[in-house]
């Protein structure tokens, strides 16, 4: 059963009770990431995150975690490039605990300057780490040469010298922007009362909302088709190709997810079976679909050895061409379809993935998402749906590319 209530000032409530579980997943959901950001903030809403955890009004940030693992419960949070997210796991009877302290780090931070000194260098090493990464590399770098140096282009990290900047004043007039009633969903998913859930909601965060209206999102569509080159010493190269697809929101999503799911979503799919078991050319490779509020993308990832850079990518050029011109069998339809729709019902045994496929769902859509719908438009879409999107989305002349690796030129396509 879920239930959702709407309070005077804006903030959002969903509940998903799940029965016949101890526990109960609750978060935080902000609408706002580094895609909101502009240059000089790039990074700041992830700086967020980490630093409300670093003491409170009433607690330190030992006091924080101390209080999570004395009740049994779990605590986190992440940033991404639309959403930043903070959530417990608990059992049901330590569900107000666990609100409470979400509700004391997300009202009550102090932001006190020798933390976060501390936890800028924190932040600093996770940029250093990702710098380590060839394969985030990559794909921050296609999202540039996707979107641009705006928007869903820039990091979720934020460049260095922009952290090391940030401060008690940058994280507050953010948040005064952001962190308002109406730009936030508190989700709740497993063994809750919707009636408790709702007078805990009310007393620990409609009622202590400040900030009510929120300014206005950012309007992040872009489309590019650049060729983008980090040299960099590195055993492989690793390439991802980016084309336009479709928003979140839009109808036609499932068909892409299936058409995905053919093209490089698994062992079974043509980019795995083509370009790495019968070519030899790579170890990793797959495709994936983002879904954003104003757009979406379709993109290709690759690591490859350096000698074979040019012949990876035309193989993964001809895989695209493939699709366009035959798109898909009957068979590769129906794999892709019960692949889709086992994912999203095997869902429901998470309650922290029905908390966040409710939260965002509600944050995003201002509709509560109905499961029973869901699994019938799933059902509902056809082959030629599927080969419909195909046609309109497998576009090689839209490409944009980034590789990572020693070499001194970008991908030609």
């Amino acid at each position: 059963m879920r239930y959702v209530k709407r309070y005077d000032n804006g903030l959002k409530l969903i509940v998903d009770k799940i029965d016949g579980l101890f526990s109960v997943s609750a978060g935080v959901l902000v609408k706002t990431g580094s895609s909101n950001e502009s240059e000089a903030e790039n990074g700041i809403s992830h700086f967020i995150e980490h630093t409300v955890f670093k003491g409170t009004k009433k607690r330190s940030a030992f006091e924080i975690s101390d209080y999570v693992d004395r009740i049994g419960a779990q605590i986190n949070a992440f940033t991404s490039k639309e959403l930043t997210c903070y959530y417990t796991k608990s059992t049901t009877e330590h569900l107000k605990d666990s609100l409470e302290v979400l509700s004391d780090i997300f009202f009550n931070a102090v932001f006190d300057a020798e933390e976060l000194e501390k936890e800028k260098g924190v932040i600093i090493e996770e940029i250093n780490m990702s710098e380590d990464s060839p394969e985030d590399l990559c794909l921050d770098l296609l999202a540039s040469a996707y979107h641009g140096n705006e928007g869903l282009g820039r990091t979720i990290l934020g460049p260095e010298n922009n952290v090391k900047s940030f401060g008690k004043k940058d994280a507050l007039s953010y948040m005064d922007k952001y962190y308002c009633a109406d730009n936030v969903v508190v989700s709740l998913a497993g063994n809750v009362d919707k009636v408790q859930a709702e007078a805990f909601v009310k007393e620990l965060f409609a009622d202590k909302f400040k900030r009510v209206t929120s300014a206005p999102q950012k309007n992040t569509f872009s489309a590019q088709t650049k060729n983008l080159l980090k040299t960099k010493k590195t055993e492989q190269c690793h390439i991802a190709f980016a084309v336009p697809a479709y928003r979140a929101a839009d109808e036609r999503s499932d068909a892409l997810a299936i058409a995905n799911v053919v093209f490089g979503g698994g062992m079974s799919s043509r980019l795995f079976q083509s370009v790495r078991e019968n070519l030899g050319l790579c170890y990793s490779i797959y495709s994936y679909c983002s879904g954003y509020k104003d757009e979406g993308v379709l993109e290709v990832y690759a690591g490859v050895n350096t000698e074979n850079v040019n012949k990876a990518a035309s193989a993964v050029m001809k895989e695209f061409e493939k699709m366009k011109k035959s798109g898909v069998t009957e068979q590769e339809f129906l794999r892709g379809k019960e692949q889709i729709k086992s994912s999203f019902i095997m869902g429901r045994e998470s309650t922290a993935t029905q908390m966040l496929l409710y939260g965002k769902y509600l944050l995003f859509l201002d509709k509560k998402l109905d499961f029973n719908k869901r699994i019938a438009e799933i059902d509902s879409v056809t082959i030629e749906d599927v080969n419909a999107v195909i046609k309109d989305v497998f576009d090689f002349d839209r490409v944009a590319t980034a590789l990572v690796g020693p070499k001194k030129k970008p991908l030609s396509v």
